[in-house]
């Protein structure tokens, strides 16, 4: 079955980068002493900042945006036999600026490697998307995001609408090939299991956002 960004909250584009694209990231990747779970990508690695503002990636997302889409936070994953974590269901409600401040709608704050983060008014998490390119394949036996479709249209939801909707609704496994983007809206309902059997599950997370914040507030990574 076939899942829309807009009705589901997801969709899984295939092919997005081919075998010698993959690699070259790969490799960018390997030079690195890079944890299983690293922020601020793009600042560290020039092939992530170039892949993130290429115009396969804008291209591919401005067709399925109202607005022209910038980058404004990289993350990277990797499930191994050494770090292999499961993460419970959630939705993605904070976002990465570059200093604190004092505005209506935004909070609580926290710190996150350093940098500075805070839940936004959820008109700003309705209109941004989420890239996450596989560089290896995943399926459920290595860690595959599961999602419940079409849950982003609720809104903020607090733990007990969490439970109902899990008993309510199906879960959909999200397996991708390598080269595969997953794109997802930040307020979809998602977790990961631990990998039955832990093998690389490389992920280069990027957001996007398609408007500023508040009066002199700045996403903390922001690329066009």
């Amino acid at each position: 079955m076939a899942y829309a960004l807009t009705t589901d909250g997801f969709e899984v584009v295939p092919s997005v980068c081919d075998e010698s694209e993959m690699e070259a990231l790969r490799s960018a990747l390997n030079g690195l002493k890079i944890s299983p779970g690293h922020r601020n990508l793009i600042q560290r690695v020039p092939a992530i900042a170039a892949l993130a503002v290429s115009a396969k990636i804008v291209d591919l997302l401005r067709a399925r945006l109202d607005r022209l889409p910038f980058v404004v936070r990289s993350i990277f994953f990797d499930k191994t036999p050494e770090a292999n974590w499961l993460v419970p269901w959630h939705q993605d409600l904070s976002i990465a600026v570059k200093e604190r401040g004092d505005f209506s709608g935004y909070g609580p704050w926290s710190v996150k490697e350093g940098v500075p983060h805070v839940h936004p008014p959820v008109e700003i998490l309705e209109n941004m998307v989420t890239l996450r390119l596989h560089l290896d394949d995943c399926d459920e036996e290595n860690g595959a995001l599961r999602v419940i479709p079409g849950s982003h249209r609720l809104g903020r939801l607090s733990a007990p609408d969490i439970a109902a909707l899990r008993a309510e609704q199906k879960e959909v496994a999200c397996s991708l090939s390598a080269g595969d983007a997953l794109l997802m809206r930040p307020l979809l309902l998602h977790a990961s299991s631990a990998a039955i059997v832990p093998a690389h599950r490389r992920v280069i997370h990027l957001e996007y956002a398609t408007q500023p914040l508040a009066g002199g507030l700045e996403w903390a990574e922001r690329r066009d």
